[in-house]
């Protein structure tokens, strides 16, 4: 695991000059401070949310500007639910009228929307719209979005040996392969790049099986304030890593030769 930290008191806001080498095929995002920027302000934590939402239109234009093929973004866990209720609602909130608001945007521009994570507990008609959101945009190929709601990287591992178990799979037949095929993100690469804001060093039950050789980006600014010079500066990082797969420096040399 590869971790770099962004300093949040740098306010340099000029463009990035240098071209990004080599994008990452597919980024992952813990989108973390939305409650601190808000208190940060004297906010409640309502305002947090509904700006981080705001700035998910932002990273989704860059993403498809930089040339990210899949973007997986943590929007509420399966630990989430222990929040207050007000807020629990709030977000439930804030989902539904995302669907309502962007979904026909989003579907002209080729976003495909699959979500991750279990439907159990959701309200009904958010289900509906959910599903809805994904039917439609299933043919879409210019970006594909993953919406992490509801999610948990141990409850998917668990509901992915269940699934194996109640399709009568042999143990001697369960591969590495076959447990990627049966997660939430069955047929899709793993991220190449997993990015936290807002300075936290966890990784807070995402993607546990996924991520195991992805590339890690923390950075401190909080997620309302991370925008397209935040997102690229993560991609250059990452660009400029030499990515190992438990290889030896000699080993990725002779590989590239």
């Amino acid at each position: 695991m590869t971790i770099v930290t962004h300093d949040q008191t740098n306010t340099d806001t000029s463009p990035v000059a240098v071209k990004l080498g080599r994008s990452p095929h597919h980024v992952a995002i813990i989108m973390d401070g939305n409650g601190r920027w808000a208190k940060q302000r004297g906010l409640p934590r309502s305002a947090g949310h509904r700006q981080g939402t705001e700035n998910l239109r932002r990273i989704l234009r860059a993403a498809v500007e930089f040339d990210v093929k899949v973007l997986t973004i943590y929007a509420f866990s399966t630990e989430n639910w222990s929040r207050p209720r007000r807020e629990v609602s709030l977000l439930m909130r804030i989902l539904e009228m995302v669907l309502d608001r962007e979904l026909k945007e989003l579907n002209e521009n080729g976003v495909q929307i699959r979500h991750i994570g279990e439907m159990d507990g959701i309200p009904d008609r958010i289900q509906k719209k959910i599903k809805e959101a994904c039917e439609l945009t299933r043919n879409n190929n210019e970006l594909i979005l993953n919406v992490a709601f509801n999610y948990g990287g141990r409850d998917e591992i668990v509901h992915a040996v269940q699934n194996i178990i109640r399709d009568g799979v042999s143990a001697e037949d369960v591969t590495e392969e076959m447990i990627s095929n049966y997660l939430y993100t069955g047929g899709l690469p793993d991220p190449d790049l997993i990015i936290r804001t807002s300075g936290e060093f966890r990784l807070s039950n995402f993607l546990i099986w996924q991520g195991s050789y992805a590339e890690y980006y923390y950075s401190d600014v909080y997620w309302p304030d991370f925008d397209k010079e935040e997102f690229r500066g993560a991609l250059e990082d990452y660009a400029n890593r030499r990515r190992r797969f438990g290889k030896t420096d000699e080993q990725i040399d002779e590989d590239t030769v």
